[in-house]
C-alpha cells in the first residue's frame, strides 16, 4: 500500500536535501513550494530542529514529526496524525525525513502524505473479507453438498439395484443414468459385468445338466445290471454282465475324465508343459491306434512338422478328432500334414457325410452330437471336439470344421510351427 508512497517521498527529500548541500536554501525553498500541488507535506529543519522553510504556511509554526536522521541517512515511519497539521490534512500519513548538510550547517527535510484513502480501502477490503468469508464458505459448503449429494444418490441407486440381484435374477440390471458422465459410464460397466455373470451362470447350469444327463444312462445300466445279477441265486448272471458292466464303467471313466479336463482348460487350470514336439511323430503314433480299432481304410501324408507344446496333450487333440472322423467315416479316413508359412496345418477328412455349415460352429459346444444315437453307442460323449479346441487355444492354434474339394467332411488343425512366434 505504501511502496509507492515511500519511493515519491524518498525521491522528493533526497532532491531537496541534494539542493540544500550545494548550498542553495532560496532554491530549496522553490523546489518545496512547488510540492504542494502533488498533496506533499515538505519542511526543512535545521541543526536546532527549527523550521526554517516549509511547503505551506501553516507547516512553519512545529515540526510534523521527530525523525531526525543524519546527513545522508534516510527514515520513514507511518504515523496517525502530524504535529501542527490541521482540517483536510488530518488522519493518517506516510513521513520520511531524509538528513543533510550544506557547509558547515546540517538539516533535516521532512515530507509526508496522506494515506488515509489507502487506509480506508485495506480496512474496507479486510471486514468484507471478514464478513464474505464465512458467507462465501457457507455457500459453497452447500453447493458441494448438494453436487456431492446428487451424484451419491445415483450411486446409492446403483447400489439398492446390484444389492437386489441374486441367483435367481441375473437377468436384472440397473439403471443407466441419461447424464453421459463417469456415473453413466459406472452402470454400463455394472451392466456388462452383470451380463457376463448371467452368461457365465448359464453356462454352468448347463454344464451341469448335460454331464448329470450323459452319468444318467451308465449308472443307470450299472445299478440295473447289479440289482439283476444280486437276485440270482446261482450267479450265473454276473458272468453275462460283467462285460456289459465294466465297459459303462470305463464308458463313465472316460467321460468323468473328458468332464475334468474340460473344467480346467475353462478355468485356465490346465497346464501346458511345453517342450519341442514332433506333430508327424505323434500323428503317426495315433493313426496306428486308430487303423487297429477300426475297420476304415486310414490313409495319410506326412511332412516332418515340429512344434511347441504338450506332446501329451497334442496327442489327445489328435485322438479326439481321429476318433470322432472314424465314428463318422464310411469307408476312409484321410489325415494330411503340411507346414506352410510359419503354420502346421492338418486336414483329418472323412468320407461320411461333412458337417452342415449352420451346424460347424455349435459341434464345439459341449454335449453337442449331430448324430445322437450312433455317437452315444459308440461312447462319444459330445466332449471331444470342444476339449480339443480348447487344448488348441492353450497352444495358440485352432480347429474349424468345413468340407473338402471332393466332398469329404473335413477337420483343419492350425498350430504355430516352432520358432515362428
Amino acid at each position: 500500500m505504501t511502496v509507492a508512497t515511500d519511493d515519491m517521498l524518498r525521491s522528493k527529500t533526497t532532491d531537496v536535501a541534494e539542493v540544500l548541500s550545494s548550498g542553495e536554501m532560496a532554491e530549496a525553498g522553490q523546489n518545496i513550494s512547488s510540492a504542494e500541488g502533488q498533496g506533499l507535506l515538505i519542511q526543512i529543519l535545521d541543526g536546532s530542529g527549527r523550521v526554517v522553510q516549509a511547503s505551506d504556511p501553516e507547516l512553519l509554526k512545529t515540526p510534523m514529526g521527530s525523525l531526525r536522521p543524519n546527513p545522508g541517512e534516510s527514515m520513514a515511519k507511518e504515523v496517525s496524525f502530524l504535529v501542527g497539521v490541521t482540517g483536510d490534512s488530518d488522519g493518517e500519513f506516510y513521513l520520511v525525513a531524509t538528513g543533510a548538510t550544506s557547509g558547515t550547517d546540517t538539516y533535516v527535510v521532512l515530507a509526508a502524505r496522506s494515506i488515509q484513502v489507502q487506509a480506508d480501502t485495506v480496512r474496507t477490503v479486510a471486514l468484507f473479507l471478514l464478513l464474505a468469508t464465512p458467507a462465501l464458505l457457507l455457500i459453497v459448503g452447500m453447493a458441494v453438498r448438494f453436487l456431492v449429494g446428487r451424484s451419491l444418490r445415483q450411486v446409492e441407486i446403483t447400489r439398492a439395484q446390484v444389492a437386489d440381484i441374486d441367483a435367481g435374477h441375473l437377468a436384472d440390471r440397473v439403471d443407466v443414468p441419461p447424464t453421459n458422465d463417469e456415473l453413466a459410464a459406472l452402470a454400463v460397466t455394472m451392466n456388462a459385468m452383470l451380463g457376463r455373470i448371467e452368461t457365465a451362470d448359464t453356462h454352468q447350469r448347463q454344464f451341469v445338466s448335460h454331464a448329470s444327463h450323459e452319468l444318467r444312462s451308465p449308472l443307470t445300466t450299472l445299478r440295473t445290471g447289479l440289482e439283476v445279477s444280486a437276485q440270482d441265486p446261482t450267479h450265473r448272471t454276473w458272468l453275462d454282465m460283467a462285460p456289459l458292466l465294466v465297459a459303462e464303467t470305463r464308458r463313465m471313466g472316460y467321460l468323468v475324465e473328458d468332464l475334468l479336463t474340460l473344467s480346467k482348460a475353462e478355468d485356465n487350470g490346465l497346464q501346458i508343459l511345453r517342450a519341442d514336439v514332433d506333430l508327424d511323430d505323434v500323428l503317426a503314433d495315433e493313426l496306428r491306434r486308430l487303423r487297429s480299432t477300426t475297420g476304415h481304410e486310414v490313409r495319410s501324408r506326412l511332412e516332418p512338422v515340429r512344434v511347441s507344446g504338450d506332446a501329451r496333450r497334442l496327442s489327445q487333440v489328435l485322438r479326439n478328432v481321429l476318433d470322432n472322423a472314424g465314428r463318422h467315416a464310411e469307408h476312409t479316413v484321410r489325415v494330411t500334414l503340411t507346414a506352410d508359412d510359419g503354420t502346421a496345418r492338418l486336414w483329418i477328412d472323412n468320407d461320411g457325410p461333412p458337417v452342415p455349415e449352420a451346424e460347424r460352429e455349435r459341434i464345439f459346444e459341449r454335449f453337442v452330437r449331430l448324430d445322437e444315437s450312433r455317437s452315444r453307442d459308440t461312447g462319444g460323449s459330445g466332449l471331444g471336439l470342444v476339449i480339443a479346441r480348447s487344448l488348441l487355444a492353450a497352444h495358440d492354434g485352432a480347429i474349424i470344421a468345413g468340407e473338402a474339394s471332393d466332398g469329404f467332411c473335413r477337420f483343419e488343425i492350425r498350430l504355430p510351427l516352432l520358432g515362428s512366434r
